[in-house]
């Protein structure tokens, strides 16, 4: 799918704006759909600056922005467009109700893209008289900065639908990758949550606090993982070795269905990470926007590095 595209954007919050300023910053015409004012408002300053942090120059900032429409109106923003990035929040039933309104005002042959982390597209779009055009598309956080977008394909979508997804992707910049099979968290966030609860468990069980994960994986594997993925590594050191080690390991990792009853507790009590002040660790606001600002300056000189 080359050329100028006119794109929708459900939603103006934090994924959407990111998901509107790439697609305007490839060069196609974008309209920006949200029922809030207040995100409507401020979403055009938004893009901005997060332009500006990514480095990009006031020409580019104001061309881009030249190719974005704000509107309250869904059928506004649908009625002319050849795709549709939904960018609502991960409520089950609010995706269904939009998508159900999309299908009333697009056209027949309009792509429809649900972008969410864990939520199984088969039942955000399993409602729809034509499925075959419907797919996921997961953008990661801050959209406009990490390349990955996985594209999630459900038992009904068309192999057309999901190369146009991945070629629109593709020319905007962005590493698409696709995932066969709708499964909940798709790969990423299967894989990021398999870790997360391994650590999770290492402080519940006292093993090492917080601060201690975070150090471990920042300042040892972590540093190789933007280039060496875990089965590349794997085949580095030898199957064999890799073998010998989980025959050791892997039957004292933590295996537990359900959620950590330690994180369970840390919501109960409010304790909800830096928007609160306190998750596993306790933070300042200069502590919590030193860490954004972090994350945005790593982000921007590793995609130099690796280009």
């Amino acid at each position: 799918m080359s050329g100028r595209r006119k794109i929708a954007v459900l939603g103006a919050g934090l994924m959407g704006h990111g998901i509107a300023l790439t697609m305007a910053r490839a060069g196609h015409d974008v309209t920006i759909s949200d029922p809030v004012a207040g995100a409507r408002e401020t979403v055009r300053q938004r893009i901005a600056e997060s332009m500006a942090l990514m480095g990009d120059g006031e020409d580019l900032v104001k061309a881009a922005l030249a190719r974005i429409a704000v509107t309250s109106d869904l059928a506004d923003a649908v009625v002319a467009a050849e795709i549709v990035f939904e960018a609502a929040p991960e409520k089950l039933e609010i995706k269904q109700a939009l998508f159900a309104e999309v299908e009333k005002h697009a056209s027949a042959d309009c792509i429809l893209a649900s972008n969410t982390s864990v939520m199984p597209i088969t039942k955000i779009m399993g409602g729809l008289a034509k499925r075959e055009r419907a797919l996921g598309t997961h953008w990661w956080n801050p959209p406009h900065m990490i390349p990955l977008v996985e594209v999630i394909r459900t038992e009904w979508t068309s192999d057309s639908t999901v190369e146009a997804m991945m070629i629109l992707l593709q020319n905007a910049g962005k590493t698409p990758v696709r995932v066969a099979r709708d499964v909940p968290g798709f790969i990423g966030n299967r894989l990021q949550h398999a870790l997360w609860r391994e650590a999770i468990s290492l402080v519940e069980h006292g093993i090492c606090d917080a601060e201690a994960v975070d150090t471990v994986v920042k300042s040892s594997f972590g540093r190789r993982l933007a280039v060496l993925g875990p089965l590349e590594n794997a085949d580095l050191v030898g199957t064999d070795l890799t073998l010998d080690i989980h025959s050791q390991v892997l039957a004292d990792l933590e295996r537990q269905a359900g959620p950590s009853a330690y994180l369970e507790d840390l919501v109960g009590n409010g304790k909800l990470g830096m928007k609160s002040g306190e998750g596993f660790r306790k933070w300042t606001a200069s502590e919590a926007a030193s860490v954004r600002a972090r994350v945005a300056t790593h982000l921007r000189k590793l995609e130099a590095i690796l280009d």
